[in-house]
């Protein structure tokens, strides 16, 4: 999609109805299937926020960013996610989290990122994180600079999320679950699975 007809469409994105749980527990694990608003709200889960930063590449075609985290010995190790992390003390809201920590893990400025709106927020059992994701975009391709929490920058393009032809599914292991199947994103060579599926698929249907 080109970034033009992309920034045309804003408006329309601003005021769609959102595809809710619906839309994500198309792209969820079966297992994630089991919580329900009470049970999660029982846990009493952490808040997050992470950003899905759409901006053109050099010829205008419309990209989103992922990242790929760093192997540290702990839960999300080495998944594909959006960045973002946990809300701080100093966060006037969950939108100043995402661009916060945008800022920090791959160095996208603050400022040169506009906020489109709210998506709906995604609970991740593994960590007790209840995120919330926000969707962006800048006006020019940034110049990425990760920090230690990142391995590697994923530039995917739009139109390769809206083809229906990347979702299948995998058999994996974890360091929580063992041999099981989960729907997941093909992307840039990549296996997108769990939360960050579940929010590219609210994502997608909102944009289609």
């Amino acid at each position: 999609m080109d970034f033009d007809l992309f920034l045309s469409k804003i408006a329309q994105l601003k005021s769609t109805k959102l595809g809710g749980l619906d839309a994500q527990f198309q792209l969820a694990p079966k297992m994630r299937l089991q919580y329900s608003a009470e049970k999660i709200k029982a846990k009493n889960p952490k808040k997050a926020a992470v950003l899905a930063l759409f901006y053109p590449n050099k010829k205008n075609e419309t990209c989103f960013l992922l990242t790929q985290r760093a192997s540290y010995n702990g839960t999300h190790s080495a998944q594909i996610s959006f960045p973002g992390g946990k809300v701080e003390v100093a966060d006037k809201n969950l939108a100043a989290t995402a661009l916060r920590e945008t800022s920090e893990e791959v160095g996208v400025l603050q400022h040169s990122v506009t906020i489109i709106r709210e998506l709906t927020d995604v609970y991740i059992p593994p960590s007790n994180f209840l995120a919330t994701p926000f969707i962006g975009h800048a006006n020019r391709q940034p110049k990425f600079k990760i920090n230690n929490e990142v391995d590697t920058t994923i530039e995917i393009l739009l139109n390769d999320l809206l083809d229906d032809s990347n979702i299948t599914s995998i058999n994996i292991t974890t360091s929580y679950a063992k041999n099981i199947d989960v729907p997941c994103f093909q992307l840039n060579g990549y296996i997108v699975w769990g939360a960050t599926a579940m929010m590219l698929n609210e994502i997608k249907e909102l944009l289609k």
